[in-house]
């Protein structure tokens, strides 16, 4: 028996030794205030323009005859085969596909202008198609002129035929597409292109 109080009297005094090691907790420390460093910034400064240096002009529009041009391509279309008389004749905006800026709105000026009086067809006045953009939510300058939207443009406003033209190519010589389609079907029942006469 005694050494079994020996064991548990080991065991009681191994017991106090290590209670007696338990450290007070300690109090953290306040944490240093750290100041955030920002990196210089280097701001390139614009080239000053000395006094005598000319900035160079924008390049200039080369001028398009776009009445000589859509002359022969309407008259072409005005005889073609499948075109019934006095019905309502939709001409959409020149898409420009080439590869710089053209002056559009000229060409489908002149688009007008060639169909006016042409005996064939009523036109869709530009008063009508400005409502009905506004009123399908497509912009005057659509840049993103598509087949189909110029359908059903054609379709709100009751034309039969729809007239889509495309400027297409190299801005120094671009070329001409028109496509008449038939509103109902979509079908293109004309086609003609040219050169753009400078």
């Amino acid at each position: 028996m005694s050494w079994i109080r020996i064991r548990r009297s080991g065991v009681l005094l191994l017991a106090l030794v290590l209670s007696g090691c338990i450290n007070q907790q300690q109090q953290p420390q306040p944490a240093a205030p750290v100041e955030p460093v920002t990196p210089p910034v280097n701001v390139p400064q614009p080239p000053k323009a000395e006094p005598g240096q000319n900035v160079p002009p924008p390049p200039k529009m080369q001028p398009l005859n776009w009445s000589a041009t859509v002359s022969p391509l309407v008259g072409q279309m005005l005889k073609a085969d499948g075109i019934n008389a006095g019905n309502v004749l939709l001409v959409d905006n020149v898409k420009n596909s080439t590869n710089g800026s053209l002056q559009s709105a000229k060409a489908t000026a002149a688009l007008l202008n060639s169909l006016e009086n042409n005996g064939q067809f009523s036109l869709v006045t530009p008063q009508q198609l400005a409502a009905a953009r506004q009123t399908l939510g497509l912009s005057a300058d659509d840049s993103l002129v598509s087949r189909s939207k110029a359908i059903g443009l054609a379709r709100y406003v009751g034309a039969q035929y729809v007239l889509y033209s495309n400027a297409e190519g190299d801005i120094k010589s671009p070329s001409l597409q028109l496509q008449l389609m038939l509103v109902q079907t979509g079908e293109i029942i004309w086609s003609g292109s040219g050169a753009v006469v400078h």
